[in-house]
């Protein structure tokens, strides 16, 4: 005996093929939001994945060199914020001994290095931080949009069984699966990104910490000539004299 293939009414098929312009455009949106929010999602987690490698490459590396111009040299990596920060570093206090007759009324060295490497430190964070905020939106608006495209479903169904004088179920099959499908996608749009933005939110600010640990430790080597040891090694360039490392 031949079974008959009944079609779903209420898939993702039904609703592109009944559903008007604004039930279709409201699912391209939300398709549109769930590819951003994967991209950025697994984008962001590889580039934290790397700088934090450049932390423990800096920290090993960095401190075990002969001078600052050859730690610098061993920090690797495209965009790597370690070394961009050393070479602030360097050149901030290259600039102020240069100038120092000029520059010593008016500011110190401690603060000159201080605000150059403060600067460097906000781009790194700033960076660390783009894309963040569209997961944040994603995760908010997300939900409501998708409720949107149900109210809008609702309606149809509530027209189509106005137009046929009787509730029956192939006249409003249509319209109540686009109903029940868009919630439902809005959801699954929202949820990835919520958690998405709450665990790149807490790797970023370990990453944060490393910055601002070798920051500091950055500007004390420089000004003293010795490592403040907040990381995981505590053993400064060979070099005692930052004027001597700087060169």
């Amino acid at each position: 005996m031949q079974e008959t293939v009944v079609e779903n009414p209420y898939g993702i098929q039904a609703l592109i093929a009944q559903g008007d312009l604004v039930a279709r455009s409201t699912l391209v949106i939300l398709i549109v939001m769930s590819l951003m929010t994967w991209f950025i999602m697994i984008t962001k987690f590889f580039d934290q994945r790397r700088m934090r490698q450049q932390a423990i490459e800096a920290e090993k590396e960095f401190w075990n060199s002969s001078s600052l111009t050859d730690a610098i040299a061993k920090l690797k990596g495209n965009a790597n914020p370690f070394r961009a920060l050393a070479e602030t570093g360097k050149q901030a206090y290259e600039y102020h001994e240069t100038n120092k007759t000029r520059l010593s009324s008016a500011i110190g060295t401690s603060d000159w290095i201080t605000e150059s490497l403060q600067r460097t430190a906000d781009r790194v964070v700033s960076r660390m931080q783009s894309g963040l905020p569209v997961l944040a939106s994603v995760g908010s608006t997300a939900p409501f949009i998708g409720l949107f495209g149900t109210v809008w479903g609702i309606y149809h169904a509530l027209i189509a069984i106005s137009l046929a004088g009787q509730a029956s179920i192939d006249k409003v099959a249509g319209p109540v699966g686009e109903a029940l499908i868009m919630t439902a996608i809005g959801l699954f749009v929202a949820v990835p990104a919520v958690l998405g933005y709450n665990i790149l939110l807490r790797r970023n600010k370990g990453v944060q910490e490393y910055v601002s640990h070798f920051t500091h430790e950055l500007h004390a080597y420089l000004i003293s000539g010795a490592k403040m040891g907040l990381g995981m090694s505590a053993t400064p360039p060979a070099s005692s004299k930052p004027a001597a490392a700087a060169r």
